[in-house]
């Protein structure tokens, strides 16, 4: 009895060898993929060359090459140029670059218009990641969902992946999203650190302690989504606004003895007195983001959307 043959792999073009562009090159290559590579600056492809990609010229020479294309290239405006010229009639266009709701909608407009199916992806991982299982990395995927299932298993060769609408903005909206709460963690996290800097508390040692902390509230995330989901922002409320509120002094206090800026905490707390004022005190913090989206600028894509 003698084993199955493989079935091939789906040969891909990938339009872009920068860092992230390297590690899903050698991801699909190791995983049995014929993979056609561009870049702009050709000498950036000339490893991928060597491992067994096939290297154009042009940009318009790799879409041509393949009818699964990948573009992960620096930002909109590289990925508009790059295709300009190019043939994308019956190609099926997997956008990873970094981009704006908006941006990657008007370009699947422009895709389809062009005769492309368009599947737009937002790159939840650093490139270590990438290829290496259980790393916890995924793309987040929205656009044509008949492109996503037939290409699942090569889209997903790399990393994960989550396809979260047939909306091709929803993908770069669920990235920046979570990169935006990732940022403002991080901003939690240096003015922690900035308030013991100069004292004898060694920072590996407060660093568990931080951890410990923030890893016990995450959870009260799903409480936050089910009061917007509900409209009553009261249930199984533990500490509220005025509460927290009442807290802020002290947190203000303990900078300036600590010769610490306040700048990463003031607009956030400005907002919870906000609410508060406005009759909210028996509530949680989830009044916030009604403010922040009803103060988004007149005329703004945040104003104007849904």
């Amino acid at each position: 009895m003698t084993d199955k043959p493989l079935a091939p792999r789906t040969p891909l073009t990938l339009l872009g060898a920068g860092a992230m562009g390297t590690a899903l090159a050698r991801a699909w290559l190791a995983a049995g993929h014929p993979v056609t590579v561009w870049n702009r600056t050709p000498a950036r492809a000339e490893a991928l060359a060597a491992e067994g990609a096939t290297r154009v010229r042009t940009a318009a020479e790799a879409v041509a090459a393949n009818r699964l294309v990948i573009a992960c290239l620096l930002d909109d405006a590289s990925v508009g140029e790059s295709l300009d010229g190019a043939d994308l009639t019956g190609r099926d266009l997997v956008n990873l670059t970094t981009s704006t709701p908006a941006q990657s909608r008007a370009r699947a407009a422009r895709a389809e218009a062009r005769g492309a199916r368009y599947l737009d992806g937002g790159i939840m991982a650093v490139p270590p990641m990438i290829g290496v299982p259980d790393s916890g990395g995924y793309v987040f995927c929205s656009g044509s969902g008949a492109l996503f299932e037939e290409h699942r298993d090569t889209l997903t060769a790399p990393t994960g992946a989550r396809y979260v609408g047939a909306d091709p903005g929803f993908a770069a909206l669920h990235d920046v999203a979570l990169l935006s709460a990732m940022n403002g963690m991080f901003a939690g996290v240096a003015h922690a650190f900035a308030l013991i800097r100069r004292e004898e508390i060694a920072p590996k040692d407060f660093a568990p302690l931080l951890v410990s902390w923030l890893t016990a509230m995450a959870p009260a995330v799903h409480r936050t989504a089910e009061h917007l989901e509900s409209g009553d922002y009261t249930s199984g409320v533990v500490s509220n606004l005025e509460m927290q509120v009442a807290g802020i002094p002290t947190l203000l206090r303990t900078a300036e003895e600590q010769g610490v800026s306040t700048e990463l905490l003031r607009p956030y707390l400005d907002l919870m007195a906000r609410d508060l004022a406005a009759g909210h005190g028996d509530e949680d913090g989830t009044g916030v983001i009604d403010l922040l989206a009803r103060t988004a600028p007149a005329g703004s894509a945040e104003a104007t959307s849904g």
